[in-house]
């Protein structure tokens, strides 16, 4: 069997107000809406909907045998929900031919899975429950954030429940090897591991409408004539790009969709290569190897590592501000903070801190709403410590709830004593003891056997009464105890 994946990423960040326009410690509403709304609207007339449409239509054409993956954010969700509903309604149809896979990821589309196991697991769940609630499936495969992946993300990710996981097939892990094969966790081999083919992804994501690349332009044809030249040996092509491929970032004008609508034709007519889904891939294939990635990769850069989110100082210290108010948040459990909180999290944010103005500047600048790194950072941080003091308000305001609880159980409590004192001394004909007595008498027996203390002249303590029954010793000349 010899197979193409088509997986598609789709991502949108909710967009923070500049932090001129609000007081940190007065309004809370960090949220740029008209931006959100507009770009949102834009991209989803642009890509979304048409690009969605021609999906439908080539999987119609070929009757079930085109196949595709998606791979959407909690984020993009909430906005599609917010602001274009026909997206999703237009992704529910997709899902009815039973020819799309959806896969799991973290709901902020977060850096987590670095930091913190439970909030990283507390956003794969809270993912696959939406996708479960709009599409009607249960997610089987895993993709993190920007495909960050290493033996121990792996591993958690088996640990989780899922077959399957898909990272970047990059240079420095894979050395020698070929990602168009199905390998393995080194950790936990249950987890198989399918490796994106980046040069043949790239070729379309990012130099299809590049007039200065060797190969433009680049044609359905041209392209599958690349796949056919692979070794026959080798077994499935994973092809993973942004969504916003087509139509966004590839413009309709450069002759994007009309490629999109003659890739399958030309796949069918000139190789023996198949389509199909993460899922079924993983069932047909065995995998040849474990695949070792002891440090994080992702598919971002040249370098396909994580300095794109965490490769400064500034980058750093946000992120650092912002796990370290995990727990509070967690202490808190106030809705309103969860969600902010949540969407603290996108890893876009540290993205727009970034400062690789080298080769891999311009993709940077291209998503960046800020004029400077600098200014990215200190938005984010006013925003943080705004957020902090919310906190720090609510959980004082807690604390002081729990202090007038308790001081109000301790009040019954000394009231419930007191009663049941009463109780007890009344002569009720049993000879019950009298307890207000006994406690009276107590005191007094204590304070008999108190001795009165004196100082000397010297400062010293001096015992100045002794009991009636202790006798002066005698003592000889010398100062010697004798006997008598």
């Amino acid at each position: 069997m010899r197979t193409i994946c088509l997986y598609f990423q789709i991502h949108q960040p909710f967009r923070f107000r500049r932090y001129r326009f609000f007081d940190i410690g007065g309004e809370h509403y960090y949220y740029d809406d008209y931006m959100n709304e507009s770009i949102l609207r834009k991209v989803a007339d642009k890509c979304y909907l048409p690009a969605n449409a021609v999906m439908l239509d080539l999987i119609k054409k070929y009757e079930g045998k085109f196949k595709i993956a998606f791979s959407i954010s909690g984020t993009a969700i909430d906005q599609f929900e917010l602001y274009a509903p026909e997206v999703i309604e237009s992704f529910r149809k997709l899902a009815k031919t039973g020819c799309v896979e959806f896969l799991s990821e973290t709901y902020s589309h977060s850096l987590a899975s670095l930091s913190n196991r439970e909030e990283f697991e507390k956003q794969v769940l809270k993912h696959k429950a939406k996708i479960i609630e709009l599409f009607g499936v249960e997610p089987a495969v895993f993709r993190n954030t920007e495909l960050i992946y290493s033996d121990e993300i792996g591993s958690m990710v088996a640990d989780m429940g899922y077959k399957a996981m898909i990272t970047e097939g990059a240079k420095h892990v894979l050395g020698w090897k070929s990602p168009n094969y199905l390998y393995f966790n080194a950790l936990n081999p249950k987890l198989k591991v399918l490796l994106k083919n980046f040069k043949l992804s790239d070729d379309i994501a990012f130099r299809f409408s590049n007039k200065s690349w060797s190969e433009y332009p680049l044609t359905a044809e041209k392209f599958v004539s690349w796949i056919k030249a692979i070794d026959k040996n080798e077994e499935t092509v994973n092809l993973f790009m942004d969504y916003e491929t087509f139509g966004e970032r590839q413009k309709k004008d450069t002759g994007i969709f009309d490629f999109l609508k003659a890739f399958p034709a030309m796949v069918f007519k000139n190789t023996k290569f198949k389509f199909s889904t993460p899922s079924e891939v993983v069932q047909a294939l065995q995998p040849v190897a474990a695949v070792h990635v002891p440090h994080a990769i992702s598919w971002a850069d040249e370098e396909r590592d994580l300095t794109a989110w965490l490769g400064n100082e500034l980058q750093w210290q946000a992120f650092a501000k912002l796990y370290e108010m995990q727990e509070k948040v967690k202490q808190a459990n106030d809705p309103k903070l969860f969600k902010d909180f949540e969407y603290f999290q996108v890893s876009d944010h540290f993205y727009y801190m970034s400062t690789k103005f080298f080769s891999d500047g311009e993709v940077h600048s291209y998503y960046n709403p800020y004029d400077s790194p600098y200014e990215a950072f200190i938005n984010y941080m006013n925003i943080l410590s705004d957020f902090e003091i919310r906190l720090n308000s609510i959980l004082s305001q807690d604390c002081s709830v729990e202090v007038q609880r308790l001081s109000k159980l301790l009040q019954e409590k000394e009231q419930l004593i007191i009663k049941y004192a009463d109780q007890l001394n009344k002569d009720d004909g049993y000879n019950k003891p009298n307890v207000k007595k006994a406690v009276k008498k107590e005191k007094t027996k204590t304070a008999s056997v108190e001795k009165p203390i004196k100082k000397s002249a010297s400062g010293k303590i001096v015992e100045t009464t002794k009991k009636a029954s202790e006798k002066p010793k005698a003592k000889n000349v010398a100062g010697n105890t004798v006997k008598k």
